[in-house]
């Protein structure tokens, strides 16, 4: 199945976590863009729940983009995330429909702050 160049429409930010050290060696994470991409971009659930006494919510998306050589390892994907339009993707699975190393469909989750 091919990519079609009209369904990908949206350009997303893919970021890696980098881990910081400060002068006292306190450590902290933050985040470095790594490429930017013509993607798709589709809600796909949401649901809310109570945890530890508050409200929780979570939207799933999936995303899709063109192959790239960086896709190879589905495991280092999923420890990528997706910026959208000041929005927040973490990437939980990466998915080489068909094999085919035409696209690839990465199931995440939105990050909220509640």
């Amino acid at each position: 199945m091919s990519v079609f160049a009209g369904a990908l429409n949206q350009r997303v930010t893919f970021q890696r976590p980098l881990t910081l050290k400060d002068d006292h060696g306190a450590v902290s994470q933050s985040w470095s863009d790594l490429m930017i991409v013509w993607a798709e971009v589709k809600p796909l659930s949401g649901r809310e729940a109570a945890i530890a006494g508050r409200l929780s919510s979570e939207l799933t998306h999936q995303i899709t983009v063109r192959f790239q050589s960086l896709f190879d390892d589905p495991q280092q994907v999923a420890q990528l995330r997706v910026e959208y339009r000041g929005r927040l993707f973490q990437v939980h699975s990466a998915i080489n429909e068909g094999e085919a190393r035409e696209r690839m469909i990465l199931l995440s989750t939105e990050l909220l702050e509640r």
